[in-house]
């Protein structure tokens, strides 16, 4: 692996802002390579499988990012369902259109710039509510949720899924510099870096039934580019953030280089996904 340069700056979490940085085109091409990475495509498909999602349903997917989830929904509800979905980003859902054009899908999903905090839609309008990977980085999970279930109607389903980085393994020599770096980072950039294991409750205090959760793992032991990204980017932001020094985020990404080429990469991350009934 190649580490990018790190340098000195100010580290957020940028997917709160999309729109705002320099170039926005970087994010939708993130979102489609771990859309595309195996082990996520299968912990994916999975939470969708247990999200019940069956053929004619009308579908609302909040914060859809570059529409890798809608363009999932859209085949599984056929020409006969209807997929909505709504990001805050511009960006996003310019790309999204476009994407699914070229997937074949452009007129099965409806992409539309909204707030999942406010959605501009009529209560109980939906089979089935979803955010995929959405709720880590908003200040009030609790009014997404409520929103979620305010558009679904009585007897539909509300889905969340959501990574939790309190669970992330890495295989590296320096394990107190990696709990430095990946807890530090994730502590400091994210608003919620634990918010996988919140979802259950988060669905109950929205007075949903039937609760249920499914935990998944995202497994790499080849080190994947979507992982090594990830991972560059943690280091990155450690030297924004003052956690290490730019020397030692190299030392550490050159020491996952190494695992990787002598097949000892390990790296998994869980993935929390729940579902309940209105």
């Amino acid at each position: 692996m190649t580490a990018r340069t790190i340098e000195c700056g100010l580290a957020i979490d940028p997917y709160r802002a999309v729109d705002a940085q320099p170039d926005p085109a970087q994010f939708v091409r993130r979102l489609e390579e771990r859309g595309e990475t195996p082990s996520h495509a299968r912990l994916r498909r999975r939470f969708l499988r247990l999200a019940r999602v069956s053929p004619g349903a009308t579908v609302l997917e909040v914060g859809s990012g570059s529409g890798v989830v809608s363009r999932d929904l859209a085949r599984m509800v056929g020409p006969r369902g209807r997929v909505v979905a709504v990001d805050p980003s511009r960006a996003f859902v310019r790309a999204a259109r476009r994407l699914a054009r070229l997937h074949g899908l452009g007129g099965r999903i409806d992409f539309r710039v909204g707030d999942g905090g406010q959605l501009p839609f009529r209560n109980g309008r939906f089979d089935v509510t979803l955010a995929v990977t959405v709720l880590l980085h908003v200040d009030a999970p609790e009014a997404i949720v409520a929103e979620m279930a305010r558009v679904t109607r009585p007897g539909g389903t509300v889905g969340v899924q959501d990574q939790d980085f309190g669970t992330v393994a890495l295989a590296h020599p320096d394990r107190r510099l990696t709990a430095r770096i990946l807890d530090g980072v994730a502590e400091r950039i994210y608003p919620e870096p634990f918010s996988g294991r919140r979802l259950p409750g988060l669905l109950r205090a929205a007075g949903l039934r039937h609760v249920r959760l499914r935990t998944d793992v995202y497994q790499d032991t080849t080190l994947e580019p979507y992982t090594q990204a990830f991972l560059e980017r943690r280091a990155e932001n450690a030297v924004k953030l003052g956690i290490v020094d730019a020397a030692a985020a190299q030392k550490w990404l050159g020491a996952l280089s190494a695992l990787a080429r002598s097949g000892a990469f390990v790296m998994t991350l869980n993935f929390y996904g729940a579902k309940g009934v209105k």
